[in-house]
């Protein structure tokens, strides 16, 4: 049997309309999967459901949803979030909040709603956080984002002990993704790899910890940044000792 067959299982993607959710949600279907998309704002789009996750009781009516059409839910991917650019010094106390509410409360409370379903099957589930490397390192210009991420990676490691052996949960923390707002020439001179990583390549990965493939791995953050970023301060190094990236 080919591992990453997904047929006749079913996946919600939170923030799945667009981006970085929208490949994952097209590789799962493409897998085989039956998927359940969310968003805030209502899309005339097949398998969406409108909901702000931010709400527990819609979280709660997500994933009620998925169940009704599908019968199960195997696998959850909380992937909505995201934050503008705002100085720390003067954002307002109403933008932090949403903020970590958006990237990190809305998923504990989805997660909830899916280990509901997923402990009483027979086959438990999987839930996967999609963090970033912004709870990593530092956040300049997005710290509550970033303090937000590094709260999401951490509780999926709390939820990956608490709900085992039924649930595995795992994080996902890319790096720069795609070519929106980045410019290209910092990014190869920052990511060893030379270039951002593409949403099909993130989602490959989370298609991979769905998978029976990754069937032992629970707790763990998985980096998808391209080796990293390459420190400032070693930069002389760069064609030297550790060859440039053409």
């Amino acid at each position: 049997m080919d591992p990453l067959d997904f047929t006749g299982r079913g996946v919600v993607v939170t923030g799945g309309t667009r981006g970085i959710g929208a490949a994952i949600a097209a590789a799962f279907r493409a897998a085989g999967a039956r998927v359940l998309v969310c968003g805030r704002r209502s899309r005339d789009l097949p398998d969406f459901f409108q909901a702000d996750v931010r709400d527990p009781d819609q979280a709660a009516a997500l994933v009620a949803a998925a169940v009704d059409r599908f019968g199960r839910l195997d696998v959850l991917v909380n992937n909505a979030g995201g934050a503008p650019q705002a100085a720390a010094a003067t954002a307002s106390p109403r933008l932090h909040a949403r903020v970590i509410e958006l990237n990190l409360i809305a998923p504990l409370h989805v997660s909830q709603a899916a280990h509901a379903v997923m402990a009483a099957q027979p086959e438990g589930g999987v839930i996967l956080m999609v963090g970033s490397v912004s709870g990593t390192r530092p956040s300049p210009g997005t710290a509550a984002y970033g303090a937000a991420k590094a709260g999401l990676h951490h509780l999926a490691t709390s939820l990956a002990a608490e709900w085992a052996p039924a649930v595995r949960v795992n994080s996902v923390v890319p790096g720069p993704v795609g070519n929106g707002g980045l410019d290209p020439e910092a990014v190869a001179r920052t990511v060893p790899l030379g270039r951002p990583a593409t949403v099909q390549e993130v989602a490959g990965v989370c298609l991979l910890l769905a998978s029976p493939l990754a069937s032992y791995v629970s707790g763990a953050a998985v980096a998808v940044h391209g080796g990293g970023e390459w420190p400032g301060y070693l930069a002389h190094l760069r064609g030297t000792a550790y060859p440039a990236q053409k």
